[in-house]
């Protein structure tokens, strides 16, 4: 199963930062960022809350509707800019995955992209549609259809092999209240640590956000 992270350095995922980019009207660099940190956050947060009936149940009724049909016309999607009904659902699906937390994800992404919050923002609810209909795809091709498959496949995709570090730090941007000392926390976490591992979920491509190869 493909992780998310390789995805986004895919042709396809070029393909989507770029017009994400274009549709938000921000540089490609400071939308690879914010995507590069935001998925696999969002996947986490899916994770979490597929860990209780309800949020399953929820999650799996939200990926029923996102066939994976939004990613085959990628070039009509981005063409003049994304729908507005497209960046409707993309801020329903964030409402749904973060709750109250969303504020502060946003906050912290922006503080480490070098971009706002409301930048954050408007960047996300255009990718959210994306990834559930990535997700919704991939669910089907794996057929999946309790928790425990959600689990694993969202699990699969974060990355199975990544350290308790990097699960830590999606962890941490999660409970992120926005007071600005979890910024903190998590940049010392990054940059401070020498042992992080270069093919990790962090250590990869979040690495070069970060200023460590």
């Amino acid at each position: 199963m493909e992780g998310i992270l390789d995805l986004l350095n895919s042709p396809m995922g070029k393909t989507i930062i770029s017009g994400v980019a274009g549709s938000t009207g921000q540089d490609n660099a400071k939308t690879s960022n914010v995507l590069t940190m935001a998925l696999p956050v969002l996947m986490k947060a899916m994770q979490r809350n597929a860990a209780t009936p309800e949020g399953a149940e929820g999650l799996m009724g939200a990926l029923n509707k996102h066939d994976g049909g939004i990613l085959d016309n990628l070039g009509d999607l981005f063409n003049g800019g994304v729908d507005s009904s497209v960046v409707n659902d993309g801020s329903k699906i964030l409402g749904h995955v973060l709750g109250n937390k969303q504020q502060g994800v946003e906050q912290v992404i922006g503080q480490k992209a070098g971009l706002d919050a409301g930048s954050v923002g408007s960047i996300l609810k255009t990718a959210a549609p994306i990834l559930m209909g990535l997700l919704g795809k991939q669910s089907r091709q794996s057929s999946v259809n309790n928790s425990g498959g959600l689990g694993d496949l969202l699990g699969g995709m974060l990355g199975g092999n990544s350290t308790q570090q990097e699960q830590s730090f999606l962890e941490k941007i999660l409970d992120a209240d926005g007071d600005g000392s979890v910024i903190d926390d998590v940049a010392g976490m990054v940059l401070g640590s020498g042992d992080k591992k270069s093919g990790g979920l962090l250590g990869g491509l979040l690495g070069g956000i970060f200023g460590k190869k």
